[in-house]
């Protein structure tokens, strides 16, 4: 397998974790496995036809080759099923699911260094290594968690949101373990925030946009301002909870910024009416209002 990463990965977990898939691929009592499964799931003939292969011979180089970022003749909806697949029998309690976890994690990898990168820090342990490890732990909980959820998205980047959410909720457990390092910190000049609103900040940022709450207009915009932040979270959680639609998220996310999206360009993108679209947002929050007064 090419070496998708850059130096600081050189003899760390993910190097380590390409040697292991190398063995694993090797195995044929693996491939037979993999094989298996994709006829089970009808999913062989198409894997095979994919990827140019002989159903039984099929294994993890295949499926691999299926779930990593798309090309133009591989189609999203064979690697979403595929995938989705691998999640159900993760979900389990055999070797087989642990194999499936593993697969998951493999093809999760390039997710996983950008995590991981987006995360260190040169203070409080937060090295390249150390938070590849939480990175890859969390990978491996979520594929095991057996959650396959309808949130806006495909399902690898749910996966993806869902292991930094755990990544993050380490990191401010690990934070809070360093107590009276974090309350000397406190009394220094330097007013920036502390890592774990930074890792919060990252989770919400990064789950908005693929959500598709950023508006392409404010998305490479360097920082997001803390009432943006907690408007994003907001949206979310409604968002999860079935109380908004990814439409009424979107109709809310899209006008609530320094940039707003225009009406008519914003229904033009939802196949609506400028009428319609704001009535739609005048729906949503309202009803993101109630939510939040019941709540409270």
């Amino acid at each position: 397998m090419l070496n998708l990463y850059s130096a600081p990965t050189a003899g760390g977990i993910f190097d380590r974790l390409d040697a292991d898939w190398a063995t694993l691929c090797a195995d044929t009592s693996v491939q037979n496995a993999v094989a298996d499964w994709l006829m089970a799931d009808n999913l062989a003939d198409d894997v095979a036809a994919v990827t140019d292969s002989w159903v039984r011979t099929l294994g993890p180089a295949q499926l691999l080759a299926i779930l990593k970022p798309r090309t133009a003749h591989l189609p999203d909806e064979l690697a979403d099923a595929v995938l989705r697949a691998l999640l159900v029998r993760a979900a389990g309690h055999d070797r087989s699911a642990t194999l499936a976890a593993r697969i998951i994690v493999q093809a999760m990898i390039p997710a996983a260094v950008r995590m991981a990168r987006g995360q260190v820090r040169p203070f409080g342990g937060r090295s390249f290594e150390h938070i590849g490890h939480v990175t890859v732990v969390a990978l491996f909980e979520v594929a095991c968690s057996g959650r396959i959820h309808h949130r806006s998205g495909r399902p690898a980047a749910n996966i993806a949101l869902d292991a930094l959410n755990r990544v993050c909720r380490e990191i401010a457990l690990e934070c809070e373990e360093l107590g009276e390092s974090l309350d000397v910190a406190e009394d220094l000049a330097d007013s920036a925030p502390g890592p774990a609103v930074c890792a919060r900040a990252s989770w919400v940022s990064t789950a908005a946009a693929a959500a598709g709450l950023e508006p392409e207009l404010t998305r490479d915009e360097a920082e997001v301002s803390r009432a943006r932040l907690e408007l994003l979270e907001l949206v979310l959680d409604a968002m999860e909870a079935g109380t908004l639609s990814p439409d009424d998220g979107r109709a809310i996310a899209w006008h609530y910024t320094t940039t707003p999206v225009p009406d008519a360009r914003a229904a033009s993108l939802a196949n609506t009416t400028p009428a319609a679209w704001q009535r739609r947002r005048s729906r949503a929050v309202q009803r993101l209002k109630t939510s939040l007064q019941t709540a409270a």
